[in-house]
């Protein structure tokens, strides 16, 4: 069966393109050996269908391909060790120290890790000290129609909420340091993966619009003392999407830094930040990446509580907000086949001024390009959504939330959907607090399981095992990336299944996974319990 399906994937790829079922089969099965249709999903509910493959498109979209893996390309025979290191090489562990020079630090460590399934990953991810205010930030950013966005939003966002945060003398500082050409006081302390990438040729940009956003708090007569995290959140997102706009539409000095703001601009991410200082948590969110907060119950149990709501057409609420902002005519095409206009899942974004701006604006953008650059190179395509109308259809306000701190908030969980596709809150939650403490709790056996025939009983025992099982990761963003992947139907690490998973190639990767980025930020539960209430 595994195998049928396995091969109608690739056969649908190419006409030209055939598979020995029969040969392949009994591998396959070995491969996949669950239903593969919730993997499927994962390539169904891709973020957006850029180009879409239309008709002018078609030929290029067969010939790449007619590249596809065929049934000898496929190795599924992965080592642990191979596993491991695949699992574990963008992996980051950083232990934050209790006072930081200016104030205790309610952060005590955290890991983080990524999986691409993109080639390049579409996923990036951000984490800073507030040197200038409190606070620590993090991020998780998810792009689609390319990862240009996500990049972009990932090194810049923090710095305009640092900003947001500081107060008027100490922007005047950072003011005076810049017209007498001093070094200038750093503003965050950045925690980077050495395989983060930076945009270096545009780094001048971003730092003049940085200082423009600057300026105008400075002339604010109500920008005394900073805005407060909630404030500082909301400003920033609303603030960066507009240059990002901006950036795309006007001159720049060469065509190096206009092409990557053409691209960043027509590109989209969806962003997940979260400000920890002693006050409490701040959650701003925009999209689909999710933040949970792990809570010990006195019972020694984990609980789940969801500090931010997915932004997508299973949120009828949200919905219904767009709804609202178009005219009664559009009701039934603004969300067609689960996304907005028919093309994109999340329904708030960064960039993806395809839906934001209007078609005259866009047409004019892209024909501004130099004539010799190629538009799909850039990932750039020529097509209006249907039904496009009464744009914006699309913003980037962030919905916040604010989470007091309790002594029984351990830990929170930030990841990109691609962890959420595979895990629920709860199990999330589970999986980190049990790699916490080391205890695996078993529920008793309840007095039907006691009823249970000898093969659903080896069942039930498999399960239990499972989770009792020993943990194969010291860093909690991999272990929670290995169970995504790897676990399965009777919630047991299946070796199998992973190294089918991770050994997918290139161009069928995507088809069954997303990519995924998990950041857990351990709390420093004493220091809450020390403080005032």
């Amino acid at each position: 069966m595994y195998g049928r399906v396995y091969a109608t994937i690739l056969q649908k790829a190419s006409g030209t393109l055939t598979l020995n079922v029969a040969a392949s089969s009994q591998h396959l099965l070995l491969a996949f050996p669950s239903h593969p249709q919730s993997h499927l999903s994962s390539w169904v509910k891709s973020k957006s269908i850029p180009g879409i493959c239309s008709d002018e498109k078609s030929e290029n979209c067969s010939k790449s391909w007619r590249h596809c893996s065929t049934r000898q390309d496929l190795d599924f025979q992965l080592s642990r060790v191979q596993i491991n290191n695949i699992l574990r090489s963008s992996e980051q562990t950083v232990s934050v120290p209790e006072f930081d020079g200016k104030a205790l630090s309610v952060v005590r460590k955290f890991e983080s890790n990524q999986l691409a399934a993109n080639t390049p990953n579409e996923d990036r991810r951000s984490a800073a000290s507030c040197l200038q205010s409190k606070g620590m930030l993090f991020g998780v950013f998810d792009g689609h129609g390319g990862w240009a966005c996500a990049q972009a939003v990932s090194e810049r966002l923090l710095y305009y909420i640092a900003v947001a945060m500081m107060s008027k003398h100490g922007l005047e500082e950072l003011e005076k340091c810049m017209e007498h050409d001093r070094p200038v006081p750093p503003i965050l302390q950045w925690y980077k993966h050495h395989t983060d990438f930076i945009y270096r040729d545009s780094a001048s940009l971003y730092i003049d619009h940085l200082r423009v956003f600057w300026q105008e708090l400075l002339v604010n007569e109500e920008h005394d003392e900073g805005m407060s995290p909630q404030e500082a959140l909301h400003c920033a997102f609303k603030r960066l999407d507009a240059d990002i706009s901006l950036e795309a539409q006007v001159p720049l000095s060469n065509d190096l830094m206009r092409s990557t703001a053409i691209q960043v601009a027509f590109a989209g991410c969806t962003a997940c930040v979260a400000h920890v200082g002693m006050d409490g948590i701040h959650v701003a969110n925009a999209g689909d990446c999710r933040a949970v907060l792990g809570v010990l119950n006195d019972d020694g149990s984990w609980s789940a509580l969801p500090l931010s709501q997915d932004h997508n057409s299973e949120n009828q609420a949200e919905v219904e907000r767009i709804r609202a902002q178009h005219p009664p005519s559009e009701r039934h095409s603004v969300i067609t086949d689960d996304r907005l206009l028919g093309i994109l899942m999340p329904l708030r974004a960064f960039g993806d001024m395809r839906f934001k701006w209007s078609s005259e604006l866009q047409q004019s953008v892209l024909d501004a390009l130099e004539s010799g650059v190629d538009l799909d190179s850039l990932e750039l395509y020529q097509y209006t959504p249907p039904n496009y109308l009464t744009p914006p259809y699309l913003d980037v306000t962030p919905d916040i939330r604010y989470h007091k701190l309790r002594p029984q908030d351990r830990f929170l969980i930030l990841g990109t959907d691609g962890l959420w596709d595979e895990l629920g809150n709860e199990e999330a939650v589970r999986l980190v607090g049990e790699h916490l403490s080391g205890v695996h709790l078993q529920a008793p056996v309840s007095p039907s399981e006691k009823q249970l025939r000898l093969g659903q009983m080896h069942k039930l025992l498999l399960k239990r095992r499972a989770r009792a099982s020993p943990t194969l990761d010291s860093n909690s963003a991999t272990h929670l990336i290995r169970h995504a992947l790897g676990t399965s139907d009777y919630r047991e690490l299946s070796h199998e299944r992973l190294a089918s998973m991770l050994a997918l190639p290139e161009d069928l990767a995507r088809m069954y996974r997303d990519d995924i980025t998990a950041t857990v930020v351990y709390l420093n539960s004493d220091l809450v319990k020390r403080s005032p209430s």
